[in-house]
């Protein structure tokens, strides 16, 4: 039977299919609306079945305001072209928008949602099997508060963060602060955000890093006073090559293996604990001061931090929440 370009452009409108492959849905369910829908979401269920094992490392991340609520999504593709594709970036839009009106505060909240009786996760995977290629949905997150702010790094949607203030204040300000976090990415709001766990570990591992380094300060000391050079010597391989080139003697080796051996097992019996304690606690301080975004410092003038530069714009203005998802590696 013949197929008329309004009934393509119908099937195009409720599935944002391509119109060849709304044609060709068509065609095969003999004019038949809901059959060529299941048509094309079978066709997109084995698209996506196929590139199950790909990497969606691609997409577009969108964030909104609604009052005092807003979300951000990231919808995933495996290639920038999908990504910065119209349809595609509507399709981010719409979920983003339906999921913002129904306030969902998850992701298996924003999947149960349905447009025109589809679920989200039915358009996605026909629009997967529109591309070709595999995609998810992925990152969502929302903040909530006296006044949000939703924003998109260089609006090139692959960057969004939000933001949570205490009270009304004015857009530029909660903007700088949202940018900060697209910035700095800032792991927790305040040092005290920061779980227990993390801050065990941190400490548990600065306390190992403060010892080796008194350590290799003390056998690099001992190897200049055997006027050895201990950029020469400061690994295996560089020992064996150095050599090799006769910048040091097998005699010098072998005596500097010994220094290692020696002076490492002196200094590591001998540390101080209280001395070890202070400088971890230090190392400690300089985490909280470069992950947590209230102690960092403020981007446009680092003489002060993030909660000096909001408390001098109105006294007790803070941050209450925030997020940020980016598709860069970092």
């Amino acid at each position: 039977m013949a197929i008329t370009l309004a009934e393509i452009n119908k099937l195009r409108q409720k599935t944002q299919a391509g119109l060849m492959d709304c044609k060709k849905a068509l065609t095969e369910a003999e004019g038949d609306m809901d059959a060529a829908i299941e048509i094309l979401r079978k066709k997109g269920q084995m698209v996506a079945a196929k590139r199950s094992d790909r990497e969606a490392s691609e997409g577009c991340v969108l964030a909104k305001v609604d009052g005092n609520f807003a979300a951000m999504v990231a919808l995933k593709c495996e290639t920038d072209f999908v990504a910065k594709n119209a349809d595609f970036v509507a399709l981010t839009t719409q979920i983003l928008d339906l999921a913002v009106a129904n306030k969902c505060k998850t992701l298996d909240e924003v999947k149960a949602l349905s447009i025109n009786g589809r679920t989200i996760p039915d358009l996605i995977t026909e629009r997967s099997g529109v591309t070709g290629e595999k995609m998810e949905l992925d990152g969502y997150n929302t903040v909530e508060g006296d006044f949000v702010c939703a924003y998109n790094h260089m609006n090139q949607n692959f960057l969004c963060t939000l933001v949570a203030m205490n009270k009304p204040c004015d857009a530029n300000v909660a903007k700088n602060v949202a940018m900060q976090v697209a910035a700095m990415a800032p792991v927790a709001l305040d040092e005290a955000s920061v779980p227990e766990s993390v801050k065990e570990s941190e400490m548990k591992a600065n306390i190992e890093k403060a010892k080796q380094n008194q350590i290799n300060k003390a056998v690099e000391a001992a190897i200049k006073k055997a006027g050895v050079n201990p950029a020469h010597v400061d690994s295996e391989d560089h020992i064996e090559s150095n050599m090799a080139k006769g910048w040091i003697t097998a005699e010098q080796a072998a005596m500097v293996r010994e220094i290692k051996v020696k002076v490492a097992e002196e200094k590591a019996a001998s540390l101080p604990e209280q001395m070890i304690q202070n400088i971890a606690n230090g190392m400690l301080g300089k985490f909280f001061k470069e992950s947590c975004l209230l102690d960092q410092a403020y981007i446009d003038d680092n003489k002060v931090s993030v909660a000096q530069y909001l408390d001098s714009v109105e006294k007790g203005l803070t941050v209450t929440d925030f997020k940020r998802f980016t598709l860069r590696a970092e």
